[in-house]
């Protein structure tokens, strides 16, 4: 055999590159500075994940009465830029303080509350792994709080369908009986989300500790935008709200204020456009151990 024959081909040979058509701004930043550039009713989706104010390494403790005050500012500026058919998406847990739980949606649900915004789903994001407790239930599950301007809005079903359970039943009577009584795409995924949190072992895993899977986001830029339209990200950490947006051809726009996370951001973009990004596909379904007993 050659030595040629005899060379391991590189693996990006194979690899078609993502042309970027999109727009994309991304900076290093405080979010109101980068958010008050912005023209008035600009974003057709706002989607993010702000701090718990737990004290993480990208953020710093406060009361919660500040973390309160620090997070109005930030929605009213955001109300400022959704478009009219817009939507706001605020993922959010909770707050511990003495070992006494706030949940976060329901604190700042009012927030949302008075400017006139209309809730439109309280998303459960549900998942299988975080820390265990020792004086209460273990948490497995954080909140999407999902906000339109008016009752005008976009929400595109078909593009974020999930199999149905049984995809063969028919309708058993009536004018339609032997007919497939599902529909042929699949069915609405609920407003409980069953999606694995980015974890060690996890394909997407980076250096940021509390990372958005970019299946989640995925799902509501297909939902609530069209082709063309733009997305903001105020608290946009490592890039994964930019990442669901450019790969389904929308617009991105994003900062944080951790310049490491906006680099592995940028890495991440560029491994996008070359087509080298590692992502969990949006409806791959949870890994069943050998062995385990289904329901």
């Amino acid at each position: 055999m050659s030595k040629s024959a005899r060379k391991i081909a590189d693996p990006r040979s194979n690899v078609l590159p993502f042309k970027r058509r999109n727009v994309c701004e991304i900076e290093c930043i405080d979010n109101l500075q980068f958010m008050r550039k912005l023209p008035d009713a600009s974003m057709h989706l706002i989607v993010t994940s702000p701090p718990y104010n737990l004290g993480k390494e990208y953020e710093t403790r406060r009361s919660l009465e500040i973390y309160q005050e620090e997070q109005a500012a930030t929605i009213a500026e955001a109300v400022r830029l959704l478009s009219t058919n817009g939507s706001i998406c605020w993922q959010i847990g909770n707050y511990i303080e003495d070992g006494e739980v706030f949940p976060l949606d329901a604190v700042l649900y009012p927030m949302f509350k008075v400017h006139g915004l209309q809730l439109r789903n309280r998303i459960v994001w549900t998942f299988g792994h975080g820390l265990h407790c020792q004086k209460r239930f273990s948490g497995r599950h954080e909140t999407i709080l999902w906000f339109t301007k008016s009752t005008d809005y976009t929400f595109n079903l078909d593009p974020v369908r999930v199999p149905s359970k049984y995809p063969e039943k028919k309708h058993f009577k009536g004018p339609s009986k032997g007919q497939l009584s599902g529909h042929p795409l699949g069915k609405n995924p609920s407003d409980v989300w069953d999606i694995p949190n980015v974890k060690a072992n996890h394909v997407e895993k980076t250096d940021h500790p509390c990372q958005f899977p970019i299946g989640l986001v995925e799902r509501l830029v297909l939902a609530l935008t069209n082709i063309g339209e733009n997305v903001l990200d105020p608290y946009l950490g490592v890039g994964s709200t930019a990442i669901a947006a450019l790969k389904n051809d929308r617009n991105a726009y994003g900062c944080d204020t951790v310049q490491d996370y906006v680099d592995i951001a940028n890495k991440r973009l560029q491994e996008l456009d070359e087509g080298m990004l590692r992502t969990r596909p949006m409806n791959k379904p949870i890994y069943e151990p050998p062995g385990k007993i289904k329901e």
